[in-house]
């Protein structure tokens, strides 16, 4: 205890004189290990806000259980701060920071650093000089990108260890990929040093979304060639110049002027936040990627954003002047201008970044779903208890519904949902007995009591959310039975449209309908519960409707009541066969006196 208490007088006087200026900081645990690298506009007062115990959330409150140890770094402006809490997150990997999902299965292009370089997929990166171009997330974007590659040059795919003296001296043999024209030949010297690496220069070009002015190059050498009568070389300029048009033009989505230019995009889910990145060169888009992050320590969207596009431009070598973003952020980068387009060919990057990134989700939602359907449930519980601003997710649903006809055979049903499935054993079927068969408020206020009063009796678990098949007449019954039995239980309704599909979803007092798109999961899910409740109630009412209109037909015989009729019933199972049992069979069941009755009516 007196190690802790030196712990934390130790850090409350580090805190107290921290300078006010932008830098970083370095949490560590008692064994002098990093556990979190954070950054700040202003030192002192992004660690003070740590140790106010009223601000600390459940995870915060962990992280600050494990300082032992402070240390800090001062620096310039906090965009410097950014860059260099990217660096030490990725030096020490302190375990509550921010963590990049790992991108080592996603492949790259590589150019090898040899005198006769290799163009080639790869998902192993090698610090041995070569070039890395992406990785790229989607390796259709990918291997496009190489067919192009091989369609305008011819560029050697063996592994020959080639050098310009081994050529010389005539170690290697011609093969079959330089018989069938798919490779220049340079180990048979069919090609010069200089004149193979001049297509590798053009490749990088292209590699880096720079094919704007290879393209003017081309042109320019296809016409001299051309006045010179050259028309065997302009002609195979032309193939080049035409392959890398045609894959331009499926790339431009906006206008030529724009060059040189990033865009970003965010969505988050949970504890998962996704990131895309769009670059555009030359009107182009050339890049295209996007990104996990996972959230340690609840770290708001503006900053994820931030500590993303300090990691791209890092990774992509990114000298974009310009940042497209869905949010202005409040921090200043020198040389850097950030754009929130309103309208536009850059509004429409920043929709298709968007676009690009919610596909990116959804597709990793319908996977992991896949994978594990119970995280799927549990998902849209917290989904739903989110929407609603509930402090506890709703993993427990009770929903309600009346069924009758002009008040006659009124029923009620309860159906439950445990952790977003129906949980069949807890449902409830109920008999209006108050003879408020016709009202339907009447009807659910007595159901609602009988069904909580005796889960108090019982001690069975109460409903986290009870969802009312109406609007806000039920709600405000609904709440007028748990005020009178004390208790505490969220009350949301269906809202219905004409054809009695439901259309929404009220939540609150005053009740406010809350937005749940038409095509969400979660919308789905509240539409099987209120045609679940629907059908479970109509059921139940056209059962007790059969069965009190076979009875009446025997409770119509003089002496002959309720109970005698539901008995033959359950064993005859129709007034029909009733009729023609045996006066022994009736006896068996009823008594001799009351079967003489019956054979009699039905034999007279």
């Amino acid at each position: 205890m007196k190690g802790k208490e030196a712990y934390e007088k130790r850090l409350k006087l580090i805190v107290q004189n921290l300078p006010e200026k932008p830098g970083c900081y370095q949490y560590l645990d008692e064994q002098g290990t990093v556990i979190y690298v954070g950054k700040a506009k202003n030192l002192k007062r992004r660690v003070s806000s740590y140790f106010i115990k009223e601000n600390q959330t459940d995870k915060t409150r962990v992280l600050v259980s494990k300082i032992s140890d402070l240390k800090y770094i001062v620096v310039e402006t906090e965009w410097d701060a950014f860059l260099l809490e990217n660096n030490l997150i990725k030096r020490y990997k302190p375990r509550y920071n921010i963590l990049l999902k790992d991108d080592k299965t996603y492949p790259s292009i590589c150019i090898t650093r040899e005198e006769f370089p290799r163009v080639f997929k790869t998902r192993k990166i090698i610090r041995n000089g070569s070039e890395y171009y992406g990785p790229y997330s989607h390796v259709g974007t990918l291997n496009g990108l190489l067919q192009i590659i091989h369609q305008a040059y011819k560029v050697r795919t063996c592994h020959l260890p080639l050098s310009t003296q081994s050529i010389k001296q005539g170690k290697f043999k011609d093969c079959l990929e330089f018989h069938i024209k798919n490779c220049p030949a340079p180990c048979i010297g069919m090609v010069s040093k200089e004149q193979y690496n001049s297509q590798i220069t053009e490749i990088r070009e292209i590699l880096k979304g720079q094919s704007q002015e290879l393209t003017r190059s081309m042109m320019k050498e296809m016409k001299t060639l051309a006045s010179e009568l050259r028309f065997e070389e302009a002609q195979a300029v032309k193939l080049k110049y035409d392959t890398i048009m045609e894959f331009r033009e499926k790339s431009r989505v906006v206008d030529t002027g724009l060059d040189n230019v990033d865009v970003y995009n965010i969505d988050n889910d949970e504890d998962v936040v996704f990131i895309n990145y769009l670059h555009v060169a030359d009107g182009c888009i050339n890049q295209a990627f996007t990104f996990e992050y996972k959230r340690k320590m609840d770290e708001p969207l503006e900053e994820m954003l931030l500590l993303a596009i300090v990691e791209m431009r890092s990774r992509y070598k990114s000298t974009a002047r310009e940042i497209i973003v869905p949010f202005m952020p409040e921090t200043e980068y020198d040389g850097v201008t950030w754009t929130v387009p309103q309208k536009g060919e850059k509004k429409k990057l920043l929709e298709l970044s968007a676009l690009n990134v919610k596909q990116y989700r959804a597709d990793r939602l319908k996977r992991s779903d896949k994978l594990n359907p119970e995280q799927k449930h549990v998902r849209l519980m917290k989904e739903l208890g989110s929407l609603l601003g509930m402090e506890k997710t709703p993993m427990r649903i009770e929903c309600f519904d009346n069924s009758h006809i002009s008040g006659t055979d009124a029923v009620a049903a309860c159906v439950v949902y445990e952790n977003g499935k129906p949980s069949k054993k807890d449902y409830r079927l109920y008999n209006i007995k108050s003879g408020a068969g016709g009202d339907d408020y009447g009807s659910m206020y007595e159901v609602m009591m009988r069904r909580w009063m005796r889960a108090i009796e019982e001690g069975t678990p109460m409903p986290d959310l009870v969802i009312v098949d109406g609007g806000k007449g039920q709600m405000s019954v609904a709440k007028e039975v748990i005020d009178n039995l004390n208790i505490s239980i969220n009350i949301a309704g269906l809202v219905k449209n004409s054809r009695h599909r439901t259309e929404g979803l009220l939540y609150g007092f005053p009740q406010m309908q809350v937005g749940v798109k038409p095509d969400s999961e979660l919308f789905r899910l509240l539409e099987q519960m209120q045609e679940e409740v629907h059908r479970v109630a109509i059921s139940f009412h056209k059962k007790k409707r059969s069965k009190r209109q076979t009875q009446s037909e025997l409770t119509d015989i003089k002496g002959i009541g309720e109970n005698t009729a539901t008995a033959l019933i359950k064993r005859f199972k129709s007034v029909k066969r009733v009729s023609e049992a045996s006066i022994e069979e009736l006896t068996a069941e009823i008594g001799k006196s009351k079967a003489t009755v019956i054979y009699n009516w039905f034999h007279k």
